[in-house]
């Protein structure tokens, strides 16, 4: 079995901090931090603070040709994959394992098709939501790293070799079964709570207290369940209890990540959310009534707030 010494990180936002944090920690690890050069420049004049401390990367360029990864891990936006999967071109191996820590349940496949099956796993961050304010991001360390092959029931030697390095790195994570199961049930957090939180302005506290607010993630979510079901997701009845109890653990100051974009006026990932849930109801002929006017009165305050920065 391969050990993994050479890792690319594609995407310095919350998510891939916390990671590029923890792996540079590491020795015997080699971390790279992918960007192009405006971006490069940007994080040299205003280095990232995480928890206070300064954090001093390495950087490469899409265009360098001297390394190959064993790992690569992409954490950008949704709305960055398709340049990110052109930038990791020249980094990729015969035996590079590609993670992909993006929201939704679209990734992995976009990858695959662009570098085959082999070298993907389907993975996703869950955890305390950080707060980011420009280049200074907080987290408190209570996060999990989810991934494996389609079915678990067996690892695989890349399944295990993952595993070793997150051992060796400290770096917190479980292997379902059923990781099918698994990502839908991190999808309707984001359809449920992220979307909910964007639209009402609420933290998790205020899911935690107020029942009306609670009410409306649950209501996207079940919209969500119906099309897991005729997506051929198994064991869809404890999807929605078993995200009630993740929410009741978050602490109630925090906010998610989708309403921290609307107050940064950053664009938001509903198209990947209730957009994507809307397609899948039309294909399978279910409504998804909520999702749909979520999609309407996100999209709306996107548009709102990209113009007024302008």
């Amino acid at each position: 079995m391969k050990e993994i010494k050479n890792v690319v990180i594609c995407g310095l936002g919350a998510i891939g901090t916390i990671y590029a944090a923890k792996i540079s920690e590491t020795k015997d690890v080699n971390l790279k931090i992918l960007a192009d050069k405006e971006r490069i420049n940007k994080y040299t004049q205003n280095p990232t603070l995480f928890n206070g401390k300064e954090l001093d990367f390495v950087f490469v360029t899409p265009q360098d040709n001297t390394i190959q990864a064993d790992l690569i891990i992409l954490a950008t936006k949704n709305s960055g994959l398709e340049s990110a999967l052109s930038e990791i071109k020249n980094f990729v191996a015969p035996d590079t394992i590609i993670l992909s820590l993006l929201n939704g349940i679209k990734s992995e496949e976009e990858i695959s098709n662009v570098y085959g099956q082999d070298k993907v796993l389907y993975s996703y961050y869950i955890g305390h939501t950080s707060t980011r304010i420009g280049r200074n991001i907080k987290h408190d360390g209570v996060y999990n790293t989810v991934f494996g092959e389609k079915n678990n029931l067996k690892k695989s030697d890349k399944v295990l070799t993952v595993a070793n390095f997150f051992d060796k790195t400290g770096i917190p994570y479980s292997i379902p079964e059923d990781m099918q199961y698994s990502m839908w049930w991190k999808f309707l957090v984001n359809v449920g709570y992220n979307q909910a939180s964007a639209l009402l302005g609420a933290s998790y506290g205020d899911f935690q207290r107020s029942k009306k607010v609670n009410d409306i993630a649950i209501k996207l979510m079940q919209e969500a369940v119906l099309i897991a079901q005729a997506e051929g997701v198994k064991n869809t009845e404890k999807l929605i209890p078993e995200v009630l109890e993740v929410i009741k653990t978050m602490l109630p100051e925090t906010k998610t990540s989708m309403l921290q974009d609307i107050e940064a006026k950053r664009k938001t990932e509903v198209e990947i959310f209730a957009g994507y849930l809307s397609e899948l109801g039309k294909k399978h002929n279910i409504p998804t009534p909520y999702n749909d006017i979520c999609c309407e009165i996100i999209s709306a305050m996107d548009e709102k707030n990209s113009l007024s920065t302008l």
